[in-house]
């Protein structure tokens, strides 16, 4: 699977590879920045499974993962993907998304969602991208919800998060015939 870098003026979205996941390592670090995922990356060690992961639906043609290079700070902020990717259905998931405390409310999520719904809708030609998100996590509900995304339903207690808690999950929505709109209005 081929896949283009994505980049506009503020963000350059390469596939995130074993071969430069190490640019990550120190923003991995961060106290809090994946408290609401059920993934760890907390160790050097976790982050490298974390990544061989991603590599591994990379290949298996399940997950698109990416590196986040912030052009306006000039250096690596995190990671994002498409994921549970459904060539058949035409469906795929946006998320496993972190980025570090310094690039959090800088519009740099703004864009690095807009290469990837562009790309999703008029690259890839799919019918819907959906984001899945823990309820408790008010701060990427709203930017979800700023996007344009519907809220399509709560899934009850559904992920066991790394203390055993087991979270209830957000779906939200973007339908192809909605991206028009959403691409005209929301960017």
């Amino acid at each position: 699977m081929e896949v283009p870098i994505l980049e506009n003026n503020r963000v350059k979205l390469s596939v995130l590879t074993m071969d430069n996941y190490q640019n990550l390592l120190d923003i991995a670090q961060e106290k809090d920045l994946i408290y609401y995922s059920p993934s760890n990356i907390s160790t050097p060690e976790n982050l490298k499974s974390y990544v061989q992961l991603a590599v591994d639906g990379y290949h298996d043609k399940t997950i698109i993962p990416f590196i986040v290079y912030d052009k306006q700070y000039q250096k690596y902020a995190g990671s994002t993907r498409f994921g549970l990717i459904n060539w058949k259905n035409k469906l795929l998931h946006i998320g496993w998304t972190w980025i570090g405390h310094e690039f959090q409310g800088t519009g740099l999520n703004g864009n690095m969602k807009f290469l990837m719904l562009q790309y999703a809708f008029e690259t890839l030609e799919f019918e819907k991208v959906e984001f899945r998100i823990d309820d408790r996590n008010v701060k990427s509900r709203r930017a979800v919800e700023k996007l344009g995304a519907t809220l399509e339903g709560i899934l009850r207690k559904d992920t066991v998060m790394k203390d055993g808690y087991r979270r209830s999950t957000c779906c939200y929505g973007i339908l192809k015939e909605e991206w028009p709109t959403i691409r005209s209005t929301i960017f």
